[in-house]
C-alpha cells in the first residue's frame, strides 16, 4: 500500500476486522495440523497474498478472493447468533438466514476494502494462552511499515475438526462483537430483522463501491 496510507492503515484495521499472524513472535514447535495458529496462518498468507494484488484486483476481486476464505476462518453462525443476542430465538429461520448471510457479506467486504495495498507490513503472533472452557486467545500484533505495532486479539473455537475465530479484540481489548452486539439491538430494537437485513446490505454494498 502507498505510505500515504499507512497511517490509516492501522485505523482501518482497528476499525474494520482485523487481521492476524503470518510469522510467529519467537519459536514454536512443529504445529499439529488442528492448531488454532494454523487456521491464521492460512488466513494471513491469503491476505497478504492480495495485498500485494490490490490494485490490479480492485475492490470486487479483493471480495471474491477473500469470501471463501473468511468464511472458514471465522465462526459466522455464531457471531451472528451471539449479536442478534435474546431475540434470535424469535426469529423465523429466513430472517436467520438472511441476516447471517449479510453479515458474512459485510465482513467481507471489510476486508476487501480495508486491505487495499502494501508497503512492507509484517503480522506477529505474540502469545497464544487458554481461556475457559476450552478455548484459545491468540495474541498478534501488526507491525506497521512505520515500525508501530497494533495489538489484534482473536478469541479462537473448536468447531468439528476445526478451530475458528468468534470474537477479535481491537487494540487488544475491545470487543467487535460486543460492539455489532450493540449495533444490531439498537436496529433491530427501531426496525426488526428486515431493518437489519437492509442495513447490512447497505454497510456491504457501500464498502464494495469503491476501487
Amino acid at each position: 500500500m502507498p505510505a500515504a496510507k499507512a497511517s490509516r492503515f492501522g485505523k482501518s484495521v482497528v476499525r474494520g476486522f482485523a487481521i492476524a499472524a503470518v510469522s510467529l513472535y519467537g519459536a514454536v514447535a512443529v504445529q499439529a495440523a488442528d492448531a488454532p495458529e494454523q487456521t491464521i496462518n492460512g488466513l494471513n498468507a491469503k491476505l497478504l497474498d492480495t495485498m500485494k494484488q490490490a490494485q490490479q484486483l480492485g475492490v470486487q476481486g479483493r471480495y471474491k478472493v477473500l469470501a471463501p476464505v473468511l468464511s472458514k476462518t471465522y465462526d459466522i453462525a455464531s457471531m451472528t447468533r451471539v449479536a442478534v443476542g435474546s431475540s434470535w430465538d424469535s426469529l423465523q429461520p429466513a430472517q436467520k438466514t438472511g441476516i447471517t448471510d449479510a453479515f458474512s457479506r459485510m465482513m467481507a467486504a471489510t476486508y476487501a476494502k480495508r486491505f487495499d495495498g502494501f508497503s512492507g507490513e509484517t503480522f506477529q503472533i505474540a502469545e497464544i494462552t487458554d481461556r475457559a472452557p476450552s478455548d484459545k486467545m491468540i495474541k498478534t500484533r501488526i507491525i506497521q511499515s512505520n515500525g508501530k505495532p497494533v495489538a489484534i486479539n482473536y478469541l479462537m473455537r473448536k468447531t468439528g475438526a476445526d478451530w475458528r475465530i468468534v470474537d477479535v479484540y481491537l487494540d487488544g481489548t475491545i470487543s467487535e462483537l460486543a460492539s455489532r452486539r450493540a449495533e444490531f439491538s439498537s436496529i433491530l430494537k427501531a426496525g426488526g430483522p428486515d431493518a437489519l437485513i437492509a442495513s447490512l446490505k447497505k454497510q456491504g454494498d457501500r464498502l464494495l463501491a469503491g476501487s
